[in-house]
């Protein structure tokens, strides 16, 4: 059963926080919940640098889990490299899918071509929720202007999955807010985003955008999903499940 007094915290501390900066946000998290029990989760995407400069800025020996599905763009794998040192992370977890799962579920790695929600949860959720175990609460770049399935993201959510709080600092930065951090700051871009890649995830369901889509739109082309299940959450103010 769900214990409600978490969700209602989470609202509370919504309340208290949304009108902070990123970086408050993050220092009220790590004094609320511990630094010992929280950590960032990053997908070294298109705007990861952000999210990360942000913590290593706090803290460069905060845990960062990187969750390798097996399917990351090579220009991925470089550029978590180049992020890692140019910032001086220091604990980045790559966590994955354990190996007899994966030769269980997906022996030919084919699974993304037949039925992509159950690559994703094996490969990505089940990682993930094997992940927090423990902690207190993790911290997402999830931003309100990425989609529409995203535009209600709030400062403060509870994961009710995994029995712990979910930050998100900068869920009400704007693309340009991002852009001038990403100048004011000098970090690196992800390389393919000098391809058309706007949003980077595996490489057999991610494709490069054409003028006049969304930021989303190359992810898991042709289909009607648009997310990977990572970031279900519950509302606390009507408990509905998105």
């Amino acid at each position: 059963m769900l214990d409600s007094s978490k969700p209602t915290l989470a609202l509370e501390l919504n309340a208290a926080w949304s009108n902070q900066s990123a970086l408050q946000v993050l220092e009220s998290a790590l004094v609320r919940f511990g630094e010992d029990k929280l950590a960032f989760v990053s997908s070294f995407g298109a705007e990861s640098a952000v999210l990360l400069s942000l913590a290593a800025r706090i803290n460069p020996t905060l845990k960062i889990i990187f969750i390798e599905t097996g399917f990351h763009f090579d220009e991925t794998q470089r550029y978590a490299e180049q992020l890692i040192d140019r910032l001086g992370l220091t604990q980045v977890v790559r966590a994955s899918v354990d190996p007899i799962t994966r030769k269980r579920i997906d022996p030919d790695q084919r699974l993304h071509r037949v039925n992509p929600d159950l690559c994703c949860h094996i490969r990505k959720v089940d990682v993930l929720h094997r992940s927090l175990k423990g902690l207190n609460a993790w911290v997402s770049g999830q931003k309100r202007y990425q989609n529409d399935t995203r535009a209600h993201v709030e400062v403060v959510e509870f994961d009710p999955e995994r029995d712990c709080f979910k930050i998100n600092p900068i869920a009400h930065w704007t693309a340009q807010r991002i852009e001038a951090y990403f100048k004011r700051h000098s970090l690196p871009r992800h390389p393919l985003i000098a391809s058309g890649y706007s949003s980077i995830g595996c490489w057999p369901c991610t494709s490069p955008i054409n003028a006049g889509e969304s930021i989303r739109d190359g992810r898991w082309r042709g289909q009607t999903k648009t997310e990977c299940g990572l970031h279900r959450r519950v509302m606390p103010l009507h408990g509905t499940m998105l």
